[in-house]
Order: structure tokens, then sequence, then C-alpha cells
């Protein structure tokens, strides 16, 4: 378990603007939307040492750092569904037309006394058909194993069952999986803000360096 006196200059698992920026060189993508729920937005308490802001800001400060012009609309809220994300986010982001697009997992749908998975697969393959219309790279995350929500005992079974279904849709929709799951930083003590549920923004620095290294392997054109 690495210590929690770690600095966004110290993190192994974090990328400086210069390196993030060099990764991306050379990146297509001039319009960047993301859908969802807070996970999307990026909520989380500051953290000592790191700066502020979500996963989807800062790979933006990244990706402007390659192209200056580049758009972005994040349509994100906090608690919704999948339902609610296609019902409610779906008109503006299909009008923004993105040439890359980020989608939530699910985190919200499993927090029910008993989630119907086959209805919530049945809903994100309907959010994955209309993204794939956009003919964007898509590109979503794994629920990692920080995210506890204690007063359902199957809790870890509802994890590993949601985080199939979208291993399983993002592998039809050729879609780029950013697996938190089983990242070490899901370890660290200081990771989780106040609320116990949202990682803080040094868990959210490392997700974006990871989402920033998945968009840099991709061929570029």
């Amino acid at each position: 378990m690495l210590s929690s006196a770690l600095t966004e200059d110290t993190d192994p698992y974090c990328l400086s603007e210069d390196d993030a920026a060099a990764l991306l060189r050379g990146a297509p993508w001039r319009r960047f939307g993301v859908v969802g729920d807070s996970l999307s937005a990026g909520t989380g308490d500051p953290t000592p040492g790191y700066a502020d802001g979500g996963w989807a800001d800062r790979v933006v400060a990244a990706l402007r750092r390659v192209e200056p012009d580049l758009r972005y609309l994040n349509t994100s809220e906090f608690g919704v569904t999948t339902a609610r994300t296609v019902s409610g986010q779906f008109d503006r982001i299909l009008d923004f037309g993105p040439d890359l697009l980020h989608l939530p997992c699910g985190p919200n749908d499993i927090v029910r006394r008993q989630p119907d998975f086959g209805e919530i697969e049945k809903i994100m393959r309907r959010m994955y058909d209309l993204a794939a219309g956009t003919r964007a790279r898509l590109t979503t995350f794994t629920l990692g194993r920080a995210y506890v929500i204690p007063a359902f005992p199957d809790w870890h079974e509802r994890i590993l069952t949601m985080n199939d279904i979208t291993r399983r849709l993002a592998a039809e929709y050729d879609a780029l999986v950013i697996d938190m799951w089983p990242h070490p930083v899901n370890d660290r003590p200081n990771l989780l803000s106040e609320d116990r549920i949202h990682f803080s923004t040094s868990g959210q620095a490392v997700m974006a360096a990871e989402v920033i290294k998945a968009l840099a392997r991709q061929p570029h054109a």
C-alpha cells in the first residue's frame, strides 16, 4: 500500500501535464462528449497535494494541449441511472456530434433493493446503440473495488455482475474499457471522499491518467 503522503508529482499512477500531452500527440479527436452520473462528472473531494478537478476535465486539458479548439460537452447529472441518462442526456449529445464519447457503467443502477440485471443490460444496450450511431470512439470505466455500499450484503456480486455487463457490451461495440476494478489505487486509505463513495481528486487524477494511456494506445490516422 502506498503512503497517503503522495502528491500528484510523486504519484506513480499519475501523469504530468507534459507527459499526458506527449502521449496524446497526433490524437484525432475534436469533440469530446461525456454522459452519465457523478462518476462521469468526476465528482470528488480535494486531496492535499493534488490539483482540483475531475478525471474528465483533466482529460480535456490534456487533449487541448494537442488541439486547442477541442469542443467539450459533459451532460452528466448526480445520481442518475442509465435509463435517465438515455432519456435525459442523449438528445444533447447527439446534437453535439462527438467523435470521442464516454459512457457510464451503471453505479446507480445497482443501488436498489433488487436490481434487475436483465433490464439493466437491455437499457445499457440501448445506450450503446445510440452512442454507436455517433461513430465516436467510445470509452467507459468498470466500477472500482473501493466503491462499496455496506447496506447490501451482496454488493460484491452486484459489482462483479455490473462490470461483466459493461465489459461484454463494450467488447460488442468496440468501446475502450478503462478497468478500475483491479487497479491498485483501490487500496489507498485516502482514496474515497467523505461520502465513502466517490474517488477523491487523487483518484480522479489516476483515472484521468488511465483514460489518457488507453486513448494513446489507439491508432491515430
